[in-house]
């Protein structure tokens, strides 16, 4: 079978796999769907609020080949296809069934399911995550499936959610779910009381980066639709997305928004703003989108290129901060030792 085909069919299973954990999660936030399963999500941890509608998958139906300003941003970026995003009231009729299809061929699905949600519950409320309370709460008999289980509730984490789950105590089995960036420094959005945006950031600073480093509103929306996220809706995961990314991480200087020159009526465009710059760069970006494809960077070599030149930029510059550094502390012990000499 030819490496692309490959490639294909192995991003189309793993987003099927995705959507199917994605109607699992759904499921155990109701009660009903969860006692059949055998499990009470109360006797777990406390539910959240909002029931979820929409999670973005893990997968994607292809690998873009990523030439010189051919590939659409949407396809590159969007973890869904587009059919299912305008789809929504044949999903809607159709997907309880096709979750109870897919619990019976791999019931790890909900448990896949719900060890998601155990992690972010501990995530939010600061607690230690050990391996025997996953066993003891969530796992329980599927204990010899804990590292599938475990693998892809870490790949959930991570492409929703932006948190990498790390293991920080082999001797104990004790994890933490760190961010891929700082969202909380100045306190202005609190990821440990809502659930994470940093997910959402990544796949607008991705959206930017593929598109020239600054991107029409439209485009923005375009992706984030595709994911089931909408400008006028609430979202089970981000909240108010509008107002997140025009607002919150404008405010917190991780993205710029700012209107169009010219426009009339007025259009809208974002770019990367100082923040995204000093903590990510273009090749950790290039990664999260390599891996919600299920690929690596250089399966995009217009893209590739490009963080490539950014690493070998940004190397430079901290190399020229440290010489300066240097010269400025060689500057200042010679001032000391002349201050000295003529004092003795």
């Amino acid at each position: 079978m030819p490496r692309g085909q490959k490639s294909k069919l192995r991003a189309r299973e793993k987003r099927r796999q995705a959507h199917a954990e994605t109607q699992s999660l759904e499921d155990a936030q109701a009660t009903g769907a969860a006692a059949a399963a055998g499990e009470s999500p109360s006797s777990v941890y406390p539910p959240f609020e909002d029931r979820p509608q929409n999670m973005p998958a893990a997968g994607t139906p292809s690998t873009p080949e990523g030439p010189q300003g051919t590939t659409n941003a949407s396809a590159a970026v969007s973890c869904t296809n587009s059919d299912e995003g305008t789809n929504s009231q044949k999903k809607e009729s159709s997907k309880s069934f096709k979750g109870t299809e897919d619990l019976r061929r791999d019931p790890l699905h909900m448990k896949v399911a719900l060890l998601v949600h155990f992690l972010l519950h501990k995530y939010q409320k600061k607690e230690p995550i050990t391996k025997s309370e996953m066993l003891k709460f969530v796992i329980k008999k599927y204990k010899y499936h804990f590292n599938e289980i475990l693998k892809r509730a870490s790949e959930h984490m991570e492409l929703a959610f932006g948190l990498d789950l790390k293991e920080v105590d082999p001797t104990r089995h004790c994890y933490a779910l760190v961010s891929k960036l700082d969202l909380t420094s100045n306190g202005t959005m609190n990821e440990e009381e809502n659930p994470p945006k940093t997910g959402l950031l990544m796949i607008v600073l991705g959206v930017i980066f593929i598109n020239g480093n600054c991107a029409p509103e439209e485009e923005i929306w375009e992706v984030l639709n595709m994911m089931g996220v909408h400008a006028e809706r609430k979202h089970f995961i981000y909240g108010d997305p509008k107002k997140v990314i025009t607002e919150d991480l404008v405010k917190l200087k991780y993205l710029e928004y700012r209107q169009v020159a010219n426009s009339n009526p007025p259009r809208y465009e974002f770019l990367w703003g100082p923040r995204a710059h000093a903590e990510t760069s273009k090749m950790k970006i290039l990664e999260f989108l390599a891996k919600i494809h299920d690929t690596v960077p250089s399966a995009f070599p217009f893209w590739y290129e490009e963080a490539l030149r950014d690493e070998e930029e940004r190397a430079q510059a901290r190399m020229a901060a440290r010489a300066r550094a240097a010269a400025m502390a060689s500057a200042r012990s010679r001032a000391m030792a002349s201050n000295f000499s003529q004092a003795t």
